[in-house]
């Protein structure tokens, strides 16, 4: 059993996935609602990014995977790039 992860880190990555989840919301709710100029929702999709690789440092598949695509679709909808 000595890889069966204990309660508390089970906690702890719990409250890990719904910080990742609520900064995830938040930032495309500012990019998508907000004014700001691409060259600032570039930057914050960036350390969103950053942010992620903190609370989750050997997940970067994972966010490329689930999170950047949607990100990117965010950023060309709202800029109008390719």
């Amino acid at each position: 059993m000595a890889g069966r992860p204990s309660e508390a880190e089970i906690q702890e990555e719990s409250r890990r996935i719904r910080r990742l989840q609520m900064m995830m919301t938040l930032v495309m709710s500012v990019i998508s609602q907000g004014n700001l100029p691409i060259e600032e929702a570039s930057e914050l999709v960036a350390s969103t990014k950053r942010a992620a690789l903190n609370l989750f440092p050997d997940k970067e598949l994972a966010y490329d995977l689930i999170y950047r695509p949607r990100l990117q679709r965010l950023l060309r909808e709202k800029y109008r790039i390719c």
